[in-house]
């Protein structure tokens, strides 16, 4: 007689698939430059002695994974020449990876103090060709989910190679260091990024979709009328080049500045006054002119009667942009409803107390708490990265033995409590020392000022482990297969966006009001994702409720996602 497989059988099953394989060294590929270029990079430049306002600017190459959604469509519809007959997705992670190694490699032949420009002219360009593998990677991993390596295990084998590469990018870069030199560092990295190839040609990929896939139908009666979508298209474009615009003359005038200017650019007002503009542009009129397209056709207006077919490369061409970008976002605004304004109130606030913060890390263990750099490297690099790896595991547990809902309501309350933490050990640590008296943990013949900051990054990090595997996890479900680089690339990016905006007032609050109000407030916004993934659990159970009850009641958009990601819950 057969039986059902439990999760946990189900669990060693996937493990052992060739796929889970992959993804840990996917994984791996998308940490290290992510490590290597956003942090470890302000290591050698700090000790190089680039003055600080020089390293901020850097390292706002960030924004690159950041505005990744932009060419993401391109990413996900372009067969590149010669290596395109690898795969749809294999062919451009060969390219990324080996720009990659490359940019490591060119690194070490450039004097951060001699050529800054150049320098940072290079970190952009990896920072670009990292996002591009990210974009990859995430539709991937979505493509070749099946029943055995579901996505929620591919996502949390991902985190688990992401964090691995962490520990190889920041601490083990940290060492070698004091051995080699910095330039020998990125040296031995480009290498080891290099061999990431082989996992890629070794990768199983994914039949490339029709040429035409949803085009055809934008010329037949009853689709929006082509001169209605190249208005649109002409509305969206002129957002994002604005908005491209904006970031790229603000970086230039901070690192080329007006000898005695009187109003010297500053990043916090420019997050602050312009930032939101940046996302309206760049993310919400999409969406709304996605919105507005799905409400004409679904009334009839400025819809065509007759077929229309392309007359005219132009027109072909325009067919594609839509068909690449604002057909997948139609589609996205149409199989949830009126669900996306949870889901995006959950893409916007569930990893904002971890990005926020992020970039004071540093200066809140060396400056406020006076930790040594040895002391700090230890316990974040090293400690804290086998916690996150522990977090990322028991995330993967639980989604097998919880379901999806659960650990990502879970993961948003552990990631919203952990700051309470960091509130304590701004304040002298008197709960951390008493947790850690009643355990015996200061009677190891550790430090205890060393015992309390493992204690709080132990509980950070095990907690964004377990939050980013959830988050992960969520938004691969509401991502189509049909458009997954686009779609995840958009969600993935709008977190990254708030949290690079909010940092300039951040900043400003831990200079007038201290560190302990900043975690007090980071653990309230935590709280707010709380409440979004509780209603998105509510909305989700009704949803299949309808389905299973009045399956011919459900609009079939809705009934495949249910089918496609919310079976888990």
């Amino acid at each position: 007689m057969d039986r059902k497989p439990t999760g946990l059988r189900l669990l060693r099953t996937a493990l052992q698939n060739r796929k889970t394989g992959i993804m840990l060294i996917f994984g791996f590929s998308a940490g290290l430059p992510f490590s290597l270029l956003v942090g470890t990079l302000n290591a050698w430049l700090g000790e190089a002695k680039v003055d600080l306002a020089t390293i901020g600017i850097i390292s706002w190459i960030g924004l690159a994974y950041a505005f990744k959604f932009l060419w993401s469509p391109l990413v996900d519809r372009t067969r590149l020449p010669v290596v395109g007959r690898l795969g749809r997705r294999r062919g451009w992670l060969i390219v990324c990876q080996l720009l990659l190694a490359a940019t490591f490699v060119t690194l070490s032949f450039t004097d951060p103090v001699l050529a800054i420009g150049t320098f940072a002219l290079v970190a952009v360009v990896g920072a670009f060709a990292s996002a591009t593998q990210d974009v990859v990677i995430d539709a991937w991993r979505i493509d070749v989910a099946d029943e055995v390596a579901t996505v929620e295990i591919l996502s949390s084998i991902y985190q688990m190679g992401f964090r691995i590469a962490a520990l190889v990018g920041g601490a083990l870069a940290l060492v070698l260091s004091e051995r080699i030199s910095w330039p020998g560092v990125y040296a031995v990295m480009g290498g080891v990024m290099a061999l990431t190839v082989i996992a890629t040609l070794l990768a199983p990929d994914t039949a490339r979709p029709p040429a035409e896939l949803g085009e055809r139908e934008l010329r037949e009666p009853g689709a929006i009328d082509p001169r209605v979508r190249a208005a649109g298209l002409a509305v969206v474009a002129a957002g994002w080049i604005w908005a491209i615009l904006t970031v790229a003359f603000f970086m230039v005038r901070m690192l080329n500045p007006i000898p005695n200017d009187p109003n010297p650019p500053k990043a916090s007002d420019f997050t602050a006054e312009t930032g939101p503009w940046i996302i309206a542009a760049t993310v919400l009129l999409p969406a709304l002119v996605a919105t507005l397209f799905n409400w004409l056709q679904k009334k009839g207006r400025h819809v065509l009667t007759e077929a229309r077919p392309a007359d005219s490369a132009a027109a072909r061409g325009a067919d594609h942009a839509y068909g690449a970008l604002l057909l997948p976002l139609a589609d996205l605004i149409g199989r949830l409803r009126w669900g996306v304004v949870i889901a995006l109130g959950i893409v916007l606030t569930y990893r904002l107390t971890d990005s926020i913060w992020g970039p004071f890390a540093f200066p809140f263990y060396l400056t406020e708490l006076q930790y040594s750099a040895d002391e700090v490297a230890f316990a974040s690099k090293i400690f804290g990265v086998f916690m996150t790896i522990a977090g990322i595991a028991i995330g993967g547990v639980l989604f097998v033995t919880l379901g999806r809902m659960p650990t990502l309501i879970l993961g948003a309350i552990v990631a919203a409590a952990t700051n309470l933490l960091y509130a304590d050990l701004a304040a002298g640590a008197p709960f951390i020392d008493a947790f850690a008296n009643t355990f015996g943990l200061n009677s190891l013949g550790i430090d205890p000022r060393m015992v309390r900051l493992m204690i709080a990054i132990s509980g950070e990090n095990i907690a964004g482990g377990l939050a980013g595997a959830a988050y992960v996890a969520y938004l691969s479900s509401i991502a189509s297969k049909s458009y997954s680089a686009v779609q995840y690339a958009l969600l993935s990016s709008l977190t990254l966006l708030v949290g690079s905006l909010g940092r300039g007032a951040l900043g400003e609050m831990i200079e007038t009001q201290g560190y302990v109000a900043v975690f007090y407030l980071t653990a309230a916004l935590g709280g707010i994702a709380v409440v979004f993934c509780i209603l998105e659990w509510i909305r989700s159970a009704h949803q299949r409720r309808q389905e299973v009850a009045a399956p011919g009641l459900v609009p079939a958009s809705d009934a495949a996602r249910v089918q496609e990601g919310d079976t888990a819950a």
